[in-house]
């Protein structure tokens, strides 16, 4: 069976390791793939827009090259010096239709990135901005983080992205039905908390997933909302001379709640994290109910979403 397209993303730019590793094992299962990726780092600059510069945009041949591993699968690989969702919003509405026609994709993966993006992480990322921001365009959307900074292998990673991936094949069957929004909210959701209504949530672009893998992956998932990240002593104030005060943001230490079944806690435990994610804020017209939000976190046995 063929292999649904796939646009790839991230904050870590066109040249990370974790986001070519990812389309390298990818595209060597069949899927074809749209890289358009910033042309530099872009962390933790959430859903930032560039409203009134002109931004670039190039084709990387040798990193297409590089990555590929079946001349008969389609693979290109774009940057744009802009933001992640920059990148989304240039790739969905236009760009690749311009520059990559044979390449409609049918997913968003955002990622790899690293370090993690868990509990308050997720309004400041860039990698998980993007992903929403594919939602908010109609298209189905995945965002993926290594949780540490200690290593960059990126295998465990990859083995647990494809995993998901393929469990989403289940879904995602035919070219997405709300691209674009051409119904605007109109567009509903299928009524209940039943699988079928939990589908229609992720498929239309109202919902999409957001995975943490931890530095020492155990084999297991666990499908869990967010839990309670704390940033302590986040400001440093520092005296230059040439200068005079300037300060710079970067905890000095990260305080996770021990809250069982949260993001944090899995992250903890060795497994990887799976958290459902509302695409729009609670009072938008098409904002996820909280009873979808609960039912979107109960888990089968695989540790996985239970409607997908």
């Amino acid at each position: 069976m063929p292999r649904f397209p796939i646009l790839l993303t991230n904050d870590d730019g066109i040249d990370s390791t974790g986001l070519q590793h990812l389309a390298s094992s990818l595209h060597s299962l069949g899927h074809p793939i749209a890289i358009l990726a910033p042309l530099t780092e872009q962390s933790a600059v959430g859903m930032k827009l560039t409203l009134r510069d002109d931004m670039a945009f190039e084709e990387h041949t040798d990193i297409a090259e590089k990555i590929k591993t079946d001349e008969s699968v389609p693979l290109r690989a774009f940057s744009l010096d802009g933001s992640p969702c920059d990148c989304v919003i240039v790739a969905i509405d236009g760009g690749l239709r311009s520059w990559a026609p044979e390449i409609r994709p049918w997913l968003c993966i955002s990622g790899i990135n690293r370090g993690p993006n868990l509990s308050v992480d997720v309004l400041h990322s860039g990698t998980v901005s993007a992903a929403r921001e594919a939602s908010l365009y109609g298209l189905p959307s995945l965002s993926v983080s290594l949780a540490t900074y200690s290593h960059q292998d990126y295998s465990q990673s990859i083995e647990a992205t494809l995993a998901l991936v393929e469990r989403l094949s289940e879904l995602i069957t035919v070219d997405p039905i709300n691209i674009l929004r051409p119904e605007g909210s109109r567009t509903r959701p299928i009524e209940g908390t039943g699988p079928n209504s939990l589908r229609s949530w992720f498929m239309h672009g109202n919902m999409f997933l957001n995975l943490n893998i931890p530095e020492n992956w155990n084999g297991t998932f666990q499908t869990v909302p967010l839990g309670a990240r704390w940033y302590r002593s986040a400001t440093d104030m520092i005296d230059k001379k040439s200068m005079g005060v300037a300060f710079e943001v970067g905890a000095a230490k990260i305080v996770d709640e021990e809250i069982e079944m949260t993001d944090c806690h899995a992250i903890a435990s060795g497994s990887a994290s799976i958290t459902p994610m509302a695409s729009w804020p609670q009072n938008h017209p098409l904002g996820v109910p909280q009873s979808i939000m609960q039912a979107s976190t109960v888990m089968d046995a695989d540790g996985m979403p239970s409607w997908i």
